[in-house]
Formats: structure tokens, sequence, C-alpha cells
């Protein structure tokens, strides 16, 4: 049987033998200067500190493997076979499971093998294991029952081609594993839809500036700054043509438009930007209790159609020239 002992200074191992005593420690040290308990503990003359009590075979032996270090216990790395430094915080209580998975697989062996850091185990320690995962990886650790499982699965996997099984064993493996707690990652739709909230208040915030600024800002500029915005709302385009050249085939010459943006799907949408000034959208007063569009507003609307017009009739040319 395996205890530990946490003391001020230091955490002890203490091994006491439930059917053939204890005695048969000291001699095997004796012998070889080192045994290993329950496949994980190396332990050698160096880490006894206990001494051989020959009235009492069943008498605990001792052995010391790790000492204090601030908020840490320190353990041998020699003790664990392992070359990362290993710290356990002091608060965490020490048993046979922290050490020692089902069917005697050391633990942190397991975690030497995976990485070759330095391991700490609960506390605040940068990059510390906290103890509540530690203890789920622990929990994790695969078992006797899902070995069988996952042999069966394999063995399963590679003679079925030849030969019916009794059962669908990769079946039964995948349902069973199902059920166990795997590995959870970040929450990404949370953290995309917290950074997509705080994008919609940037450029709320940013146009409601430009609104109440807007004679400091040149044409060019105006138009620059606001594309910036429909590009972010409208992620969707991939490519913005400035001024681009649009065939007027009936006049027999080129129209420029302010941008002509290429969608995703090969579509393209026309925008005119206008920089507003006072009274330029609708009328201040109703028309049978309608406001009516002014002038600057409708004209910017049929010069849109127009050109919609103009690129649907320029054909498979206009398709071509777009194209390149």
């Amino acid at each position: 049987m395996l205890e530990f002992f946490t003391k001020p200074d230091r955490i002890i191992l203490s091994y006491k033998g439930e059917q053939i005593g204890s005695k048969w420690i000291y001699s095997e040290l004796d012998k070889k200067g080192s045994l290993i308990l329950s496949r994980t503990f190396t332990l050698s003359n160096k880490e006894l500190i206990s001494t051989q009590d020959l009235d009492d075979e069943d008498a605990p032996v001792n052995f010391a493997i790790a000492t204090r270090d601030g908020e840490y216990y320190k353990f041998s790395q020699d003790v664990f076979g392992i070359e990362n430094n290993l710290y356990i915080h002091k608060g965490i209580k020490l048993t046979r499971k922290i050490f020692i998975a089902e069917r005697n697989i050391s633990v942190f062996s397991k975690l030497s093998y995976i990485s070759g850091e330095t391991i700490y185990v609960g506390g605040n320690e940068q990059g510390s294991i906290p103890e509540a995962a530690f203890l789920e990886l622990i929990n994790n650790f695969p078992n006797s029952y899902e070995l069988t499982k996952y042999a069966r699965a394999r063995v399963s996997a590679i003679i079925s081609s030849y030969l019916n099984t009794k059962e669908n064993y990769e079946e039964k493996y995948q349902k069973y594993m199902n059920k166990k707690v795997s590995k959870k990652g970040d929450d990404i739709q949370t953290i995309v839809a917290d950074a997509e909230i705080a994008k919609y208040k940037i450029l709320l915030e940013k146009l409601n500036s430009m609104l109440n600024d807007e004679i400091s800002y040149s044409e060019a500029q105006w138009q620059d700054e606001i594309l910036q915005i429909i590009l972010l709302l409208y992620p969707k385009y991939i490519h913005v043509f400035k001024e681009s050249l649009v065939r007027d085939i009936y006049n027999n010459k080129d129209r420029k438009v302010d941008f002509l943006l290429v969608d995703s799907t090969g579509n393209i949408d026309i925008i005119e930007i206008k920089k507003p000034f006072d009274k330029c959208i609708v009328t201040q007063r109703t028309y049978r209790d309608n406001y009516i569009p002014l002038r600057e507003l409708s004209g910017t609307v049929m010069q849109i159609e127009k050109y919609i017009f103009y690129l649907k009739k320029w054909g498979k040319k206009g398709e071509e020239k777009l194209t390149n």
C-alpha cells in the first residue's frame, strides 16, 4: 500500500506491504541499489529515510520524493524517470491516483513523453495545469474497459473484410467514447459574436463622427472612408474598382462609375457615394403627407439605373472586359 505524507519541507512516500510485509524492500535495495514500485516510482537509498525495524517486518518504508520550493513541492526527476522538472502545488492532496492511472500507468511519465516543458500542477504559476483540469485528466485516463473496447475495435476493423464479426465493435467503441468527456475548445461563436458587436459599434461611431464634421472632408476622402465602412459591413466583396469604365453603346462613349464592387460569386454591384450637404435628400415640407426626394437624390438613383442599363447592354464584350 502506498501513502503520501506532506511535511513542511518535503513529501514522503510510505510503502507498507499488505501480504508479504515490507522487509523485502531493504533486501532489494541492498542487492540492486534501487527498485520500482507500481511501475511508477524508481526508488534508491538516496531517497530512503527510514531504517529497518527487525522486530516489525510490516513497518512501513519511507522515501523522500520531493522538497519544498516556495508554494510548490519539487519532485525528483529520478523517481519518475522523467527529464521534466515537476512541481505540484502545496494545496493539492496527494493520493495514489495523482501519480498512477489504471494498469499501473505512470501519469507523469506519459505527460513527460508528450511535453518537454516544466510541469506545474495547481497554483498560480504561469502555464500551470489547473487542479480541476488535472483531476479531469486523471479521471479520463483510459481504463481497462476502454482499452479492451479499443483493442476489439481495431481487430474488428482489420478482419471484418474477411470474416463476419459477432458485433459491430467499432460502433460500440465510438458510442462509448462519445459518452466520455473530450477536449473542450474555446467558444469561438461567442468570441466572434463579441468581435462583430464591437465592429458595428466602431462603424457607427465612425459614421456619426463623419456626419457631424462632414465639412472637413474632401469629396474623395469622404468616398474612401465610406467605402471602408461598406466593405466591413459586407465582407462578400472581394475587389473594388474605382472609377471603372462602363461602355455606353448608344452614344459610343465610356461612362465612369464611382465604385464597381465584385463579390465572391462573381456578381457586381455599383455604388455612387456622395458627400452630404444641407437639404440634399428630401424636401422639408410634405406633398400629400410625403417627403419628396430632392434632385440630388433622385438624380443619383437615375444615374445608377443608367449604369446598370449600360452594363446589361454591353453584352459579352462587357463581360470579357470586366473579367479581365
